[in-house]
């Protein structure tokens, strides 16, 4: 910080908004066909409420963030590649649009869609 720059206050990031980040990085991956969600947020979507924050839990302690993200991937893709692809762009846009240092990014799949198939 140079002399002339002054600190007015707290700049704070709410867990919701990092969520956010982390599933819109998430869905923009070739091959993840969602987020996995809950009952609630499901019922939600039925009545036309988006949450961007859906399938992601994070935890964020002394400016470190641990993320847990749960998706949907569609057939054909290869999970093991598709998983480090998402780490890698979670952990680049929540960096750089928080300033917060991300240390864990866990991958889970929660389902596989086969469009088509029956």
């Amino acid at each position: 910080m140079n002399k002339e720059e002054k600190v007015l206050g707290q700049v704070q990031i709410a867990n919701e908004v990092i969520e956010s980040i982390a599933s819109i990085a998430a869905i923009e991956v070739d091959g993840v066909y969602g987020m996995a969600g809950n009952v609630t947020g499901d019922l939600m979507k039925l009545i036309g409420v988006k949450n961007l924050a859906q399938g992601v839990k994070v935890d964020v302690e002394e400016r470190k963030v641990k993320l847990e993200v749960f998706v949907i991937v569609r057939f054909g893709y290869e999970i093991p590649k598709l998983a480090s692809e998402l780490q890698t762009k979670i952990k680049t846009e929540v960096e750089t649009m928080s300033g917060l240092e991300v240390t864990t990014v866990n991958i889970n799949i929660a389902g596989v869609f086969a469009n088509g198939v029956k």
